[in-house]
């Protein structure tokens, strides 16, 4: 069957074309999907804005509601990279929500995919480094809670440490966070994760997944997983602004193949989201974050 893809235009909130945040390849990706036939709108799905008691169940109650009424502090404005007006607050509702109905629709068709989220470096308390509310942290939350899921794997493979879903679920023992990425880059701080591989920088395609390769089927072991929150960053590109490693493109597709591969042969659910990625050439990156729909939609047909 085709691939459940999950969208909305107001994933793009608007920011300048020269801002270190590269809003538009939102719409990017999308043509970037439209081009490799890969949008189907019987499996094209949009959401609406996460209800407030979801985001509540991962982020504090006060910092959801300053979101919501775009009535953020300065200060934590500053940690997250950028002001939180009335459309990036949208943003951020629909992006959550967007986690949850991919999630939602990975348990009922075995793999799906949202075109925003992977937004891991905000924090119970607040949000940081370009992430307001974490979406991933947000679906595992309302699933556990629901009873649809209850045991819970999350793979972050974005270059930079998955600090605030550690946070986050640090206390939940029905989720378990692995990340790895780029020792020396952000965050500084790092939360431990139950299971962190910090990669030195330059760390090319074989090191990659050769260490990949032998970590997967470690996760595998440890519990039988309802479903796999697979966070796809593309910052791991030789290219990329601000990834310090070095894979190419051969290498980010062999690693999202692998990813999908392994638990789609093992019937564990796959939600996808994209994660980060930060280039000046905004339709390349686009094309880069295009490879997890790819490898995704081989999953959903086969």
């Amino acid at each position: 069957m085709p691939l459940n893809i999950v969208h909305h235009p107001g994933y793009d909130a608007g920011f300048a074309a020269n801002h270190r945040f590269p809003m538009s390849k939102y719409p990017l990706l999308m043509e970037a999907l439209q081009t490799r036939d890969l949008i189907d709108r019987s499996y094209l799905h949009m959401p609406e804005p996460a209800r407030p008691e979801w985001l509540k169940l991962a982020h504090d109650s006060a910092y959801v509601d300053q979101v919501i009424t775009s009535t953020v502090p300065p200060n934590i404005e500053r940690e997250i990279g950028f002001a939180v007006d009335p459309r990036v607050s949208l943003r951020a509702q629909l992006a959550s929500a967007g986690t949850v109905m991919a999630a939602r629709l990975a348990l009922a068709h075995g793999i799906a995919c949202n075109t925003a989220g992977g937004s891991h470096h905000a924090r119970r308390a607040q949000g940081a480094g370009f992430c307001t509310f974490n979406d991933v942290a947000v679906a595992a939350l309302l699933l556990l809670e629901e009873g649809a899921a209850h045991d819970i794997l999350v793979v972050d493979l974005d270059v930079h440490q998955g600090d605030g879903t550690a946070d986050i679920l640090r206390d939940e023992p029905r989720a378990f966070t692995f990340s790895m990425h780029g020792e020396r880059n952000y965050p500084v701080r790092k939360i431990a994760s139950d299971l962190d591989i910090a990669l030195p920088d330059g760390t090319e395609d074989e090191v990659y997944l050769e260490t990949l390769a032998e970590i997967l089927p470690q996760l595998s072991r440890r519990r039988t997983w309802d479903i796999v929150f697979y966070n796809a960053g593309v910052d791991v590109h030789a290219d990329d602004r601000l990834g310090r490693l070095a894979l190419s493109r051969d290498g980010i597709r062999t690693r999202d193949r692998m990813v999908l591969s392994h638990f789609r042969d093992a019937s564990i659910p796959v939600c996808g989201v994209i994660g980060g990625g930060y280039s000046t050439d905004v339709p390349a990156l686009a094309a880069r974050h295009a490879i997890l729909f790819e490898e995704a939609a081989v999953i959903s047909g086969s």
